[in-house]
């Protein structure tokens, strides 16, 4: 044994002559704080799965998730931005790196779609999918001209509740519910306009309808608009309330209702 070795075995002598961490007590409180966080779950949803129940956005992006891996190709992933991004980030699991195009927290509304098309240029036999929200898609609609052009068979799902649904969040749990221009009652037919840019259109309403649309969209040698219609008012947790501190996160519905501490100044954020 070298000298270096006759050193390291020293070290592990004395390291190991240390009484052992004094401060269990400390440390068995620490787990328990954590165990009550955990047990919050607040990834949690519940689905009805009654064929004719309205569809969750976290049930639909799962599915998209667990239909696309069966195809078993290769998979890119863009989104837009709101409740859509966090949920996709959440329950669309990536199997490999460099996977995922998101705008992250630059907030720009209408990236997801023409990201979708720079990687399906980039890829062009993988599966690109763009997980989108009606408003963002409305932002950079025209870019089905450029995948129509280009023959490039993207799949746009747009997880549609009506609402900029990020901004009805904040205004639910930061207003008092005073809602202010972020619904939308004049969408237009995503069936019908994928269709006028040469695209496939797709819808599904209740559960009875997702996963046969999904496998339709999947299958589809060309480009794709998918408008699944689902439930309007729920919640994306975990959440930091404008302006607060991280240990004010909110890691679930039932902590709504409590005091987010929300300054004034944190208000005028959002």
């Amino acid at each position: 044994m070298g000298d270096a070795g006759r050193i390291i075995e020293m070290m592990i002598e004395e390291w190991e002559k240390e009484p052992a961490y004094a401060h269990q007590a400390d440390l068995a409180a620490w787990w328990e704080q954590i165990e009550a966080w955990r047990a919050l779950n607040c990834l949690r949803f519940s689905q009805d799965q009654a064929p004719d129940a309205v569809i969750k956005p976290q049930q639909a992006i799962r599915r998209i998730y667990e239909l696309a891996r069966e195809t078993g190709r290769d998979t890119y992933v863009s989104t837009e931005v709101g409740q859509h991004q966090m949920w996709a980030a959440q329950y669309f699991r990536f199997d490999e790196p460099n996977r995922w195009l998101t705008s992250g927290g630059l907030g720009t509304m209408g990236y997801g779609l023409p990201a979708a098309v720079g990687a399906q240029i980039a890829h062009p036999d993988a599966l690109v999918l763009d997980i989108a929200g009606e408003a963002s898609t409305l932002m950079n609609i025209q870019e089905l001209g450029t995948i129509a052009q280009y023959r490039l068979p993207v799949k746009l799902f747009i997880i549609n509740n009506h609402y900029m649904g990020m901004v009805r969040q904040w205004q639910e749990l930061l207003h008092g519910s005073r809602y202010s221009e972020s619904y939308s009652d004049a969408l237009p037919d995503f069936v019908k306009l994928a269709e006028s840019f040469h695209a496939k259109g797709l819808r599904a309403t209740r559960m009875a309808e997702l996963d046969d649309t999904i496998r339709a969209a999947l299958e589809h040698d060309g480009p794709v608009v998918v408008d699944l219609c689902v439930t309007e008012g729920e919640n994306c947790f975990p959440m930091i309330p404008s302006g607060a501190a991280h240990n004010e996160m909110i890691l679930g519905p039932e902590q709504e209702g409590r005091d987010a501490k929300v300054t004034r100044e944190g208000m005028m954020l959002v």
